[in-house]
């Protein structure tokens, strides 16, 4: 199979996780700035998992309007990453540096926020790789366009004038979108998934980048 273009994940891809710390800790200056009963460790994954019925359904209970709720939530979650890249505890993987030989037009399909992306690409000398970056901002809309919603896998491609492409992800959830988006997908398997994660198969398997050069 041939590939117009070649679509990447970015956190577990490109660059090491954020740290589940601190980014509780971000969303614990939330929960009491809103006076919210619940734990901040659901308010981190409601927002990770675009799960906006249990966002809507928090702030309804609570009194605290949405959007409101989802700015600070944004704010405090953006600013927790950019402090730790800034401080150097999180860097990106050894093998991006295939990633900078491969000869296709590229992108960044991400369910993290726009600013962080474009913070971190530049950070780590990685932005003239890219022909385009979609990111999800922390609103009630840009969160109905998390993965599995194929909408910004179709936009990259649109982007970069691609009929076919080939989206990297480290995570079922990216499986699932290239699916929708009717593209082929490659599961890096950088940490042991349980088989009962893996619902959709992916088109390939790789436990590092230098192995897309065997699958283009």
């Amino acid at each position: 199979m041939s590939y117009d273009a070649v679509l990447f994940d970015c956190d577990g891809v490109i660059v090491e996780m954020p740290d589940k710390a601190v980014m509780t800790e971000a969303m614990r200056r939330v929960q009491r700035r809103f006076e919210l009963s619940d734990p901040p460790e659901h308010i981190v994954t409601d927002f990770l998992r675009g799960n906006l019925s249990s966002i809507t359904e928090r702030c309804r209970s609570a009194g605290v309007e949405r959007d409101t709720f989802c700015a600070e939530a944004a704010r405090e979650g953006v600013r927790a990453q950019l402090t730790e890249l800034q401080s150097g505890l999180r860097s990106v993987y050894d093998d991006v540096a295939a990633i900078q030989k491969l000869n296709y037009p590229m992108g960044i399909v991400s369910d993290n926020h726009p600013r962080v992306l474009s913070f971190l690409l530049r950070r780590f000398n990685l932005t003239s790789y890219f022909g385009t970056v979609r990111g999800c901002r922390f609103t009630p809309s840009g969160l109905e366009h998390q993965k599995p919603n194929p909408h910004n896998v179709q936009a990259a491609m649109e982007t970069l004038g691609a009929e076919t492409a080939l989206y990297v992800g480290d995570r079922q959830i990216d499986v699932k979108a290239a699916d929708n988006a009717d593209i082929d997908s490659v599961l890096l398997r950088r940490e042991c998934l349980a088989e009962s994660e893996v619902d959709v198969a992916p088109t390939y398997e790789v436990s590092s980048l230098w192995q897309l050069h065997n699958v283009l």
